[in-house]
């Protein structure tokens, strides 16, 4: 793995549960910004394309999909939700995860922001809650085509 002299902010490990969309944008932007990575992923490795590819440093959740989600926010100081749109079905079910563990959570409608703004957003809020471990989720890349690119270049962005 690549390694960086110095990762912007504080935060020091990207987490998620390695679902194809915005969870694998996250993991692919650590990888290539060398920031380590990780994760609790559904069991077996599932996700909707057939499997968790062996690439991401992710483990296997002891149970189904809800089970990851649960755990990736407990694990983490805050938790990054981005969506191309409004905040519905799973991506929701994480932002009252976050609120029940009473962590930060920042949600980005990637179609409402332009790129700028949302990685001016992303580093305030990364810097305000000292976010050491930040979790993220969001749409699965069959809701939202193209989500996995717009998650790794936004977050690419915020650490370079």
């Amino acid at each position: 793995m690549k390694t960086k002299a110095a990762i912007p902010l504080s935060v020091s490990t990207i987490i998620s549960g390695g679902q194809t969309g915005a969870e694998r944008g996250a993991l692919d932007a650590a990888i290539e910004q060398g920031i380590p990575h990780g994760g609790i992923c559904a069991k077996g490795r599932k996700s909707e394309d057939g499997q968790v590819p062996a690439k991401y440093q992710v483990t296997d959740a002891s149970n189904e999909y809800t089970d990851r989600a649960e755990a990736n926010v407990a694990d983490a100081c805050g938790t990054l939700i981005c969506t191309f749109g409004r905040l519905g079905g799973a991506s929701k079910q994480v932002w009252e995860r976050a609120r029940k563990h009473g962590k930060p959570a920042l949600h980005l409608d990637l179609n409402a922001e332009a790129t700028d703004y949302a990685v001016k957003r992303v580093r305030e809020w990364l810097s305000q809650h000292a976010i050491r471990v930040l979790n993220v989720a969001g749409s699965r890349e069959s809701e939202s085509a193209g989500l996995h690119g717009a998650v790794k270049d936004l977050l690419n962005r915020v650490f370079r």
